[in-house]
């Protein structure tokens, strides 16, 4: 059984959420500034408008009004106040206090594109930076074994890159005032293409979109419009992963607000992506990662009594189609005991029958 966070800290991850909302807000749209609603496909859509010296104005995306956290920022931008002291202070005590954080370079390159943009453009977090985010917000301890990374990893949906008409300034650029040694990384099947940017070290920054429905684009980059030159690759499963992110804190200097998936989704799409990595050293210990983290995440949410959210997410993954079951399947047959047990708890009459899934896995195999 995972040991829960105390309420008090609980409180504060959550506060701390919403002041480091506060915080971005204002560094991105400044008082002299103003905002535009604006009707694109029938949706509504925030700009801010800010004057020029030649007279003129520059037009930044915002958000959809859909967003409540930030339509409501909207309504009181002139009454948003912010403590970057106050807002330390915080970090600190929810990180002494045992909630995890990313180690320095990865808060680093993730503040960076926060400070440029990336969030403001919908783009979302993924991989094992956003996973330890999940402690506070589900208020569970985590064991840090599970979020070391040597990489960070964004998605943003083709549609919205599209469509925002909006961009972050040069990725490149970004990167480079962390770290002058990044350089770009060309897609192998089309070098004009950019799809992530590494330094000396090896770290690597990847960009990821979703499969936009045909298998003709799988495994291609493509071109978005907010990336600041970056082409992200097109990935499975990935519209799944990040279908209506929530927003949460990175806990890193004065906090970092940023979007990440809703992490039932996470779970199970982790479950999904292990059945699919390579049988290589690395792909074994990939995979592995992958199903740690699924069995955590499904643990957390089943004592922490998100059971609907769980059994929501889950029915439309199983149901979405013969592959994405076999790949559940596939997944499930190696999923750690507390990982299952947790499963059976929430869906109940819903839960495969671990031995059937077994025997389909050895057929996939």
């Amino acid at each position: 059984m995972l040991k829960e966070i105390d309420i008090s800290f609980r409180t504060m991850f959550a506060e701390l959420t919403q002041r480091t909302l506060d915080g971005q807000f204002l560094a991105d749209f400044p008082m002299e500034g103003w905002f535009v609603k604006v009707t694109v496909k029938g949706r509504d859509y925030w700009y801010f408008d800010i004057p020029t010296p030649e007279g003129k104005y520059k037009r930044t995306y915002v958000g959809p009004q859909s967003d409540e956290a930030i339509t409501a920022r909207v309504k009181a931008h002139k009454e948003i106040k912010d403590d970057l002291r106050e807002r330390r202070r915080m970090v600190s005590t929810l990180r002494r206090a045992g909630l995890p954080g990313p180690d320095r370079f990865a808060g680093d390159v993730t503040k960076a594109l926060t400070d440029a943009g990336l969030f403001r453009l919908r783009a979302v977090l993924i991989g094992s930076v956003a996973f330890s985010t999940y402690a506070g917000m589900l208020g569970v301890r985590l064991p840090s074994s599970a979020m070391q990374t040597g990489d960070a990893d964004f998605a943003q949906d083709f549609a919205i890159s599209a469509s925002v008409e909006d961009s972050l300034p040069p990725v490149l650029d970004v990167l480079r005032s962390i770290d002058p040694d990044f350089r770009t990384v060309s897609h192998q099947a089309d070098t004009a293409k950019v799809v992530a940017f590494q330094n000396a070290k090896g770290y690597r920054v990847e960009f990821l979109t979703s499969n936009r429905g045909s298998d003709e684009y799988a495994g291609k980059p493509s071109p978005m419009p907010a990336l600041g030159g970056a082409s992200p690759e097109n990935l499975r499963f990935l519209d799944f992963l990040i279908y209506e992110p929530v927003r949460t804190v990175l806990l890193f200097r004065e906090g970092v607000n940023v979007l990440v998936p809703a992490p039932e989704r996470y779970g199970v799409h982790k479950l999904i992506v292990a059945s699919r990595r390579r049988t290589d050293t690395l792909g074994r210990v990939k995979a592995d990662k992958d199903l740690a983290q699924a069995s955590l995440l499904f643990q957390a949410l089943a004592e922490t009594r998100h059971d609907s959210e769980l059994s929501d997410v889950w029915a439309e993954a199983w149901d979405h189609s013969d592959s994405w079951r076999k790949g559940i399947c596939s997944g499930l047959s190696r999923l750690p005991d507390n990982g299952l047990e947790a499963l059976r708890k929430v869906l109940r009459s819903k839960m495969p029958d671990l031995e059937k899934l077994k025997a389909e896995d050895r057929s996939i195999r």
